[in-house]
């Protein structure tokens, strides 16, 4: 017997549709029958989920957007679209998740079997992220050593903008140092990894997102007391609507999609560890606020902390990414009294930031692995092999391979961008395409714990219209537009 869309009872995953003998013959695993060991509790689920989306994006581009696309006019934006449209999402990829008790693969295959090609889809995007990913986190590896020691180049008195672009650039373009940097992130990243969910993601979250907290709340307090930090703030946070436009929105739409890790298949992993007497709204809505809080504070770091030290404040603010962070920064760090250890702090802070993100990445690759019949350990051995593959292409394409492009772009920036601009909105509207139309919607909003009519209502038109148009709208502008 087919239902309203046209798929036997088979295809679809539902429990009005399923019995318990059929769920079992289809592959389909109910939560309670769940056989891997999940997180222990919900603060380590919510540390956890929370530390995956504070990431690089945070630090690197949030605070670059805010300053462009009319300050407090974007993060009101940001802010709008994270309690509506991220956070629907958030909870639809947790519920999933928790609801099939499956990896990726095999919980997109549990709601739909032929929808199997999406999950295998969301693999691929942590697949390429996390080599690259891994570079970065050795580039920042680097810096910690670099302000520890005093390098000249970074913190002494003859030290700038320009000396600090040619010690970045002579790092990166250097054949053997990326690798050896990368290669000790890579490594702590699997160590965590390889020691499961309780013992090794969970309790690493509950010591890495405290102290993350505790950094970046202390070196925001001592930029807000600098001299020049006010018109920094003004900036960051006095909307101006005269400008606002079309792309302010669209920024913020995106800026949002890539920092709560949405489309990656993280939330949908982590979902599986999730306890059942947790609440999946509750945990979502605590998520959401540590990561929009962590991009503000971020950028109120950044963002006042050039106005007061830096000697070039409007260019600058027209830096993000690695320039931004690479550059720009330690030459900030530079003009302050203390400079050296302050720099060395604030990257212990980005350190803490990447290695949450990328733990989760391999996380979500290692369970896919491991329900073929691997174990933990074989499977952290082969996403190693991956990254030190993939990852090693990434860190010599500055180098060696400066000369090898793709589409006019460096190896490492092709991976972010193929990843970031066309596979995840792909999966983002595969996802709403498959819980709106191709499988039971009321299962996932069950699991979520969405009762009202209302609140269902809402939530059914979110992912149904709303949310596959905006996923569209952000591929569109990852294809002709430089966000």
């Amino acid at each position: 017997m087919a239902d309203n869309n046209g798929f036997s009872k088979q295809d679809v995953y539902g429990a009005e549709l399923l019995d318990e003998r059929s769920k079992s013959a289809a592959g389909i695993v109910a939560p309670a029958e769940q056989k891997h060991k999940g997180f222990a509790s919900k603060l380590g689920f919510v540390l956890a989920a929370a530390g995956s989306a504070v990431g690089l994006g945070n630090l690197w581009r949030f605070p670059y957007l805010a300053a462009k696309y009319g300050g407090g006019a974007f993060i009101l934006c940001y802010l709008v679209l994270a309690v509506t449209f991220g956070f629907c999402l958030l909870v639809l990829e947790i519920a999933i998740g928790r609801r099939t008790g499956k990896n990726i693969i095999g919980a997109f295959s549990a709601l739909n079997r032929k929808f199997k090609w999406l999950g295998i889809l969301t693999l691929v995007v942590p697949i390429v992220i996390v080599p690259y990913y891994c570079v970065i986190g050795g580039w920042v590896t680097n810096y910690i050593y670099a302000f520890a020691a005093g390098d000249e180049m970074l913190v002494g008195e003859a030290a700038s903008v320009a000396t600090s672009q040619e010690y970045f650039n002579g790092f990166i373009s250097n054949s053997w140092m990326p690798l050896v940097f990368f290669l000790i992130f890579g490594l702590i990243t699997v160590f965590v990894v390889v020691f499961g969910v309780q013992k090794g993601i969970e309790r690493m979250s509950k010591i890495l997102m405290p102290a993350l907290a505790a950094i970046a709340i202390a070196l925001m307090i001592y930029v807000l007391c600098q001299p020049g930090a006010l018109s920094g703030l003004k900036v960051l946070f006095v909307p101006d609507f005269e400008n606002f436009k079309i792309e302010t929105l669209l920024a913020a739409l995106g800026q949002l999609f890539y920092s709560m890790s949405l489309a990656m298949g993280i939330m949908v992993t982590y979902g599986s560890y999730m306890k059942k007497e947790a609440k999946i709204t509750s945990s979502a809505r605590q998520i959401s606020i540590c990561d929009s809080a962590f991009a503000i504070v971020a950028a109120v770091i950044i963002i006042p902390s050039i106005f007061a030290f830096s000697d070039d404040p409007e260019t600058a603010m027209t830096q993000s990414g690695p320039s931004l962070m690479f550059v720009q920064l330690p030459a900030v760090f530079n003009n302050i009294a203390g400079g050296r250890w302050l720099g060395m702090v604030f990257f212990v802070l980005v350190f803490f930031a990447a290695l949450t993100s990328s733990i989760s990445l391999v996380e979500t690759i290692v369970a896919v692995l491991k329900a073929n019949g691997l174990s933990r350990a074989v499977s952290c051995l082969i996403v190693f092999g991956i990254m030190l593959l993939l990852g090693t292409l990434s860190s010599l394409g500055y180098g060696p391979l400066a000369g090898f492009t793709i589409g006019g772009m460096q190896l490492l920036d092709f991976f972010d961008y193929i990843s970031n601009s066309i596979i995840m909105p792909i999966v983002a509207i595969g996802t709403c395409l498959l819980v709106g139309y191709f499988c039971d919607t009321r299962l996932i909003m069950d699991e979520a714990g969405l009762l009202g009519k209302h609140t269902r209502t809402y939530f059914r038109i979110m992912i149904r219209y709303i949310a596959p148009v905006c996923m569209a709208l952000i591929l569109i502008s990852g294809i002709f537009m430089d966000l």
